[in-house]
């Protein structure tokens, strides 16, 4: 969907990029994916925090991402002139000593805790649909202190249950992950689509409406969820994307990997 207001023309996919790359802060460390999560880093690193440590599955730490993309995150831009080439086993014992403060992920399917499925849709025996799997979005979601997803909104994204719980959100509820020996303090921190920001309520831990962009309604919020989703009294509706924002975005992604032509 391409949006033109009294600003430049953009799209919802480009304005949740922008969202999410808001999110990130300047001398932190964020385990990324490809796609979305990674331009949103990138983002937040050509603007307010160019101090940012981007962090690859496969042992890339903090390259420059060049000319190109990443299409895997084991692509080899994710060592071009970067501080170290190190290994998957590395990166990851980085998380689980609790160094990352920040993991991006996308997904498939999501419900209301926040857990995430990126393995099949439908039954495991017969799936409708078999998905890439966890790879390392398993031990992001469980050991970063702030996980952040990106995704589609709809009604088969946004379900009651996921068909199959790839990543952990908060499992059932307060008190789950930490039941299931996940660090306290760790989870689910915003879900980033092309509708809003969600956090978590403190209190049972369900999706939460936080924010949504210019023009979007709670109807159109709650239309696009297959479960109820929690609307406070105060919703923040964020600004439309700068001019100098969307150039930086479509100069990172100048063949259309991610935003198409």
């Amino acid at each position: 969907m391409v949006i033109s207001m009294s600003r430049p023309t953009y799209t919802r996919i480009e304005q949740m990029i922008i969202a999410a790359a808001k999110l990130l802060e300047d001398k932190k460390i964020v385990f990324v994916g490809t796609g979305m999560p990674l331009l949103a880093a990138l983002v937040a690193k050509a603007t307010h925090a160019p101090n940012l440590i981007l962090l690859f599955e496969a042992g890339g730490i903090d390259p420059k991402v060049g000319p190109t993309l990443p299409i895997s995150v084991g692509d080899s831009m994710t060592v071009w002139k970067a501080v170290m080439a190190a290994s998957m086993d590395y990166v990851m014992s980085l998380a689980q000593a609790g160094f990352i403060e920040y993991g991006m992920l996308g997904a498939s399917q999501i419900d209301r805790y926040g857990n995430i499925n990126t393995t099949v849709i439908g039954s495991w025996e017969k799936p409708k649909v078999r998905l890439p799997g966890s790879g390392g979005a398993n031990d992001i979601a469980s050991l970063c202190w702030r996980t952040i997803v990106i995704m589609r909104q709809d009604k088969t994204r946004f379900v009651e249950k996921v068909d199959f719980l790839t990543s952990p959100g908060y499992l059932s509820g307060p008190g789950a992950r930490e039941k299931v020996g996940l660090p306290r303090g760790t989870g689910p921190w915003r879900v980033v689509t092309q509708l809003g920001v969600y956090g978590f309520d403190e209190k049972d831990m369900q999706l939460t409406l936080l924010a949504t962009y210019p023009g979007v309604t709670i109807e159109e919020i709650q239309a696009n969820s297959s479960f109820p989703i929690k609307i406070p009294d105060k919703v923040k509706v964020l600004p439309e994307p700068t001019t100098e924002e969307l150039k930086i975005l479509r100069s990172l992604d100048r063949y259309g990997l991610v935003l198409g032509k």
